[in-house]
């Protein structure tokens, strides 16, 4: 494949998109209702905000233990198998929920969280790169963004199903029949997983490989002899790590900020959609935009920019509008993910799947930076913990200014 693909070639990338599309939706789902988890494990558990954001923890730390061995198991694997794979290992974990519901074992709980994120981490170490593989390198970004929409609108629909039922009223109380509640929908999750795991196994998805790249990628792979040889995906992965420590900090944490500032659980519970609703609308314009109008470049400059904005604004106000601008950082995040991955994986031809499963590592940012924010929320304030994202979105706009142009140390 070269980036100067006819566009009747392109048309045949639609049906395999379309699968990878629906995983996207599938793991948006499960990925996003950790919000949810993690204000409702703080009422059944009686747990300290640093205790309750042990939920992103146990999810997103996997990615640290699983990227590096993942990119392994893909070269045994292959994409789509890799991707099947996956969505088992996930299915494992949603059906430990049942046994930690019954023992009422937060440990228990976070133990499947961990499992999902292993499923998780094969899966995206997979579908990430096959979407930017699939079709021409420039609008790559383009192509994450409309997988973007997929995963944040499943987000939008687990916030109003699993917030209707685990923070509705006496839902939101704490015991064990408050955990019962995750016993059923985690069934049916279970179930959708493994039917899917079966349906990606025997479906016609194309098996492509990372060597099917630009001639110019090609040669410059085969002068290096290390991955670490590539500073534009070293910094990259940095950018991402703080990029998902923002997204999931953005996301995650306003339902207990907005508890915490005086809303109520029928006000706070769907917070965390309005996160989504801004991360949508702009994935939205980025398939519109990127790279007709604006370039991938461009799109994560003013995504660091507004999130930089926001945050001093979200600092400064109180109330609705410190809940809105936070809320409004879901819109700011959402050309980052989309850009940094052409960017970082640009020209590593055989390098490309080690080079995935590196940025996937970054993703360890929605692990630990939660994390010190749950800290900080403790030890200060609930409003100056989203200072933490300062420095992290000033890095993410370094990366776009300077980052990813380097091509040595």
């Amino acid at each position: 494949m070269t980036p100067t693909q006819t566009p009747a070639k392109t048309q045949n990338y639609i049906g395999p998109l379309l699968i990878v599309g629906a995983l996207f939706f599938i793991f948006g789902f499960v990925t996003w209702v950790n919000s949810v988890l993690i204000a409702f494990f703080k009422q059944a558990f009686n747990l300290s905000t640093f205790q309750s954001n042990l939920v992103a923890f146990a999810f997103f730390i996997s990615y640290t233990v699983m990227a590096i061995p993942s990119s392994r198991v893909l070269k045994i694997t292959g994409f789509k198998n890799g991707m099947s794979l996956g969505l088992l290992v996930m299915a494992l974990g949603t059906l430990v929920f049942v046994p930690a519901a019954n023992a009422l074992s937060y440990p228990l709980f976070l133990a499947g969280l961990f499992l999902i994120g292993i499923g998780l981490t094969i899966l995206q170490t997979a579908s990430n790169p096959y979407v930017t593989i699939l079709g021409p390198r420039e609008s790559a970004a383009q192509r994450i963004s409309v997988m973007g929409v997929a995963n944040k609108l499943a987000g939008i629909l687990s916030q109003f199903i699993f917030g209707g039922l685990l923070l509705t009223g006496a839902n939101a109380a704490a015991g064990s029949a408050s955990l019962e509640k995750v016993v059923t929908p985690y069934l049916i999750l279970t179930g959708v997983l493994a039917v899917l795991a079966l349906l990606i196994r025997f479906s016609n998805l194309p098996e492509v490989s990372e060597e099917q790249d630009d001639d110019a990628s090609a040669a410059v792979s085969t002068q290096h002899s290390s991955v670490w040889q590539f500073p534009s995906l070293v910094l990259g992965v940095l950018a991402l790590f703080c990029y998902v420590g923002a997204e999931v900090i953005a996301g995650d944490t306003i339902i207990n900020y907005g508890r915490a500032i005086g809303f109520s659980n029928e006000e706070a519970k769907y917070f965390t959609a309005y996160t989504l609703y801004g991360m949508l609308a702009g994935y939205i314009l980025g398939i519109f935009l990127i790279p007709k109008v604006v370039s991938q470049q461009t799109a994560l400059r003013f995504g660091a920019i507004l999130g930089i904005v926001l945050t001093i604004a979200a600092l400064l106000t109180s109330g609705f509008t410190s809940i809105l601008c936070v809320a409004l950082l879901g819109f700011a995040n959402a050309p980052i993910w989309p850009a940094v991955w052409p960017l970082a994986l640009n020209r590593l031809g055989r390098f490309t799947k080690i080079g995935s499963a590196l940025l996937i590592m970054g993703i360890t940012g929605g692990a630990l930076l939660p994390l010190l924010h749950g800290y900080l929320t403790d030890a200060v304030s609930p409003k100056f913990a989203y200072a933490l994202l300062l420095p992290l979105f000033a890095y993410i706009l370094y990366y776009a200014m300077a980052g990813h142009k380097k091509t040595s140390w």
